[in-house]
This record gives C-alpha cells, structure tokens and sequence, in this order.
C-alpha cells in the first residue's frame, strides 16, 4: 500500500530536531522525498544521512531570501518539485514583557513570521506551476490565546495563523492549500517552574488540560502529515489545535470527574 505523501517532495524548515525532525522522517516513511533545513548544520546533516536518498540537507536561515531560493531550487534540481512546505522553524523567547528587548522581539518576528512570509512567498510560483499544493505552518497554543512573559514568541504565532488564512484565500484558486497547527508542545522551557510563581513544576499547567499533558513530537507530526497529504484535500485556512483539549477551557481544579449530581 503505497503511502499518504508517495512520489511527493516536501521542505520542512527546523528539521534539525523536534517537531521538524519528526515530521521529515514520517514525511520519508509515508513516501515523500524531503529537503532538510535548518541552521543548526551538523545535526542536520546527521538526520539526512539517516534518511537515505530520500533526504537532503540544506542550510538554511528562514530569515534569508537567498536561503529560500537555494533550498527551493534544491528541491527542485535534486528531487524536481515542491508538493509540501512545512514552516516549523521558530525561536523562543521568555521574558515579562517590560524586560524583552526591542532586539529581542525584532528577533523574534524575523524568524517566525518574516521567515514564513518568505517561505510562502517562495514556493508558491513553483507549486502553482505544478499543479498545487499544501503549507502547513506551525503555530502553538501561544497564538489562540494569551500568556504572561511571552508577549513577543505569542504576537508572531497570533500572525502567523492571519497570514495563513490571507494566503489560502489568494492561493486556494491555484491548488495551493495553506492551513496552522497549534501545538502544546514539549519545549521544556516553556515549563520553567519560575514561569507559574508558586510552582514546583510543570504538572499545574499540563494538568489543567482534559488531556493532562503536553504533546510528543511525533503527535504533532501525525497532525501535519494529514495535513499535507492529499486526505485533507478540502482543508485551507484552518486552525488545528493539538493541545489534550487546551483551547477548550480548563477543568477546575479538585471537582470531582465524576459523580452525581446534587
């Protein structure tokens, strides 16, 4: 049985490791050929090496115009289109909001919303040429709501998930499908006790959740394959939350979970 992403060639940004590095292995075990990019270049390579000829990497700073036509001109030299592209690649940054630098959130909006404008930008001429395609931009719980000392990482995530939704409404017409993930994910920082004043870990936050815990790498890649294959053929614009029921709303905290009612 052939797989979900069979004869497809996809760039997945951040592919060094997390999230971007589960996604291209699932991508490769469901058939597609993928372009690897990310800054961090040993690590990279290391995961393309393991990949086969199924996988190549490429350096690749998302903020870089010239990097965004090398990679897609890779992917279209080595493997000869562009079906996928996942942005994934994103830095963090944890401060009140009075203590971020202006470098620090101009940093901030480079990487993770200038670097997926450009990303768009870039392969949408190509996917149009053949015939369509999906964008799958990796967003985060952070941009369906608000949260203390990530002002900066929450504003680009928020914008990420309108310039999805401008962007399959202009591209949809062509093929090109264009929808977010928001993920709870696994970033241990984002636990930090000092983060929830009171707290000796991360169990309150994760707890709170009707699932109670964050979700793994490989989750989340689950989401984005589905996404980009051809399964989600009617999907565009959307928002995907992958959070154990986050974004619905909070249990309170000693309720019973069951039982009957007075």
């Amino acid at each position: 049985m052939p797989g979900r992403l069979e004869g497809k060639v996809a760039i997945v940004t951040g592919a060094a490791r997390g999230t971007g590095e589960a996604t291209a292995r699932r991508f490769v075990a469901e058939g597609a050929r993928v372009v690897l990019g990310d800054v961090l270049d040993e690590r990279g390579e290391d995961v393309a090496r393991s990949l086969g000829d199924a996988g190549v990497y490429r350096h690749h700073d998302v903020r870089s115009e010239a990097d965004w036509d090398r990679c897609v001109a890779l992917a279209q030299e080595r493997f000869g289109r562009v079906d996928v592209l996942v942005n994934n690649a994103a830095v963090l940054h944890i401060a009140p909001l009075e203590q971020t630098a202006l470098a620090d959130w101009q940093r901030l909006v480079d990487v993770n919303q200038t670097g997926v404008f450009l990303g768009i930008r870039t392969v949408a001429p190509v996917m149009r040429a053949g015939g369509g395609g999906s964008i799958v931009n990796v967003s985060s719980i952070d941009g369906l709501e608000g949260m203390d000392y990530v002002s900066a990482y929450s504003a680009t995530k928020w914008a990420l998930r309108g310039l999805t939704k401008c962007a399959a409404i202009e591209l949809g017409r062509d093929g090109i499908r264009v929808n977010t993930v928001c993920p709870a994910g696994g970033s241990d920082e984002m636990a930090a006790a000092w983060r929830r004043p009171g707290s000796d870990d991360g169990a309150g936050y994760d707890q709170k959740r009707p699932i109670p815990r964050r979700a793994t790498v490989e989750e989340i890649a689950g989401l984005i394959l589905y996404l980009a294959s051809d399964e989600a053929s009617f999907c565009t614009g959307g928002d995907y939350p992958i959070d154990g029921g986050h974004s619905c709303g909070s249990r309170l905290g000693g309720m019973p979970r069951r039982g009957n009612r007075a």
